[in-house]
């Protein structure tokens, strides 16, 4: 028994240290063959791959072969059409270029017909609508020189006499400054009542500066002072009285400037009753001219000889 036991034991032991060797062989065995099988497999894809490569570059060239006739055939189509509708084209251009010239040919020739029956018309009546406008207007122009040349005579005729009146003023003043200087007194008062009242006519119209007046009056009655001596209070006064010196306020106030002696004498003075307005000569019907008006001057020393020459620059 002891034999049979240490025999199967050792039996024991040897199949199991063989099984592990037999069980690589077998897998070894097995992973070839699976080896071989995928070989065979990827072999047989290859071929399939290889077949259809070859297959799908035959499409592409029958593809590439189809497409270029296709294309030759239609560039050949396209060209065709082109010429056609290009001489197609030319022989409708031509077809109407020749009935448009005939068109127009007869619409030229209807168009000078008309035009020409229509200008001689309208020449008639431009003419006679001409003569009507131009008898219209030397009508009125007539009328408007016939106007201006009654309101050049009546503006010609108030500046002569605007120009008399300033010469008068100035000849009578210089008059009167002469004869005081020879102290003939008496006939510079004269002489300077008559610039004055020269003056005083010119008023209405702005012709002579207010200054000129006041120097004019101041002159007067400064000559006066010196004709009557120690009386010329009473004579200033009764000069004032005169009817001459209305409507003269400013010129007074003014000469009263530089002569203080005047101012209480012209303060007291009660005018006297106004003189008649001197008739100005204006033709009747016809429209008086503007009155020229000066710019004020700057105020100026008030003396006799600046006076004197600005009266004379007047």
């Amino acid at each position: 028994m002891t034999t049979l036991c240490k025999r199967i034991l050792i039996l024991a032991a040897v199949l199991a240290f063989l099984s592990p060797a037999l069980r690589s062989q077998q897998t070894q065995k097995a992973t070839h063959a699976n080896q071989e099988d995928r070989l065979k497999k990827l072999e047989e894809r290859a071929d399939a791959v290889e077949k259809t490569a070859s297959s799908a570059a035959m499409e592409k060239d029958y593809i590439t072969r189809t497409q270029k006739q296709y294309e030759s055939y239609y560039q050949k189509v396209l060209n065709t059409q082109m010429w056609t509708l290009g001489i197609m084209g030319l022989i409708l251009t031509g077809v109407f270029v020749l009935v448009a010239r005939f068109s127009l040919k007869m619409i030229d020739e209807q168009t000078k017909t008309a035009t020409a029956g229509a200008t001689v018309q309208m020449r008639n009546e431009y003419a006679r609508a001409l003569a009507k406008e131009v008898q219209k207007l030397w009508d009125s122009n007539a009328a408007d020189v016939k106007k201006l040349k009654e309101t050049v005579s009546v503006q010609f005729a108030e500046l002569e006499q605007n120009l008399k009146d300033r010469s008068d003023f100035q000849m009578q003043f210089v008059q009167a400054l002469a004869e005081d200087l020879d102290e003939r007194q008496g006939d510079s008062l004269l002489t300077f009542r008559n610039a004055l009242r020269t003056y005083k006519s010119c008023k209405p119209r702005n012709l002579i500066e207010a200054k000129a007046g006041a120097t004019t009056a101041r002159s007067l009655f400064e000559s006066l002072r010196r004709k009557h001596g120690e009386n010329y209070v009473d004579k200033a006064r009764e000069e004032l009285a005169d009817s001459l010196y209305n409507d003269l306020d400013e010129e007074l106030a003014l000469a009263a400037l530089h002569s203080p002696w005047l101012t209480p004498l012209i303060k007291e003075r009660s005018p006297a009753l106004p003189e008649p307005p001197a008739p100005q000569p204006a033709a009747e019907g016809l429209p008086l001219a503007i009155p020229e008006t000066r710019p004020p001057e700057p105020d100026l020393p008030f003396d006799e000889e600046s006076d004197s020459c600005r009266l004379l620059n007047t």
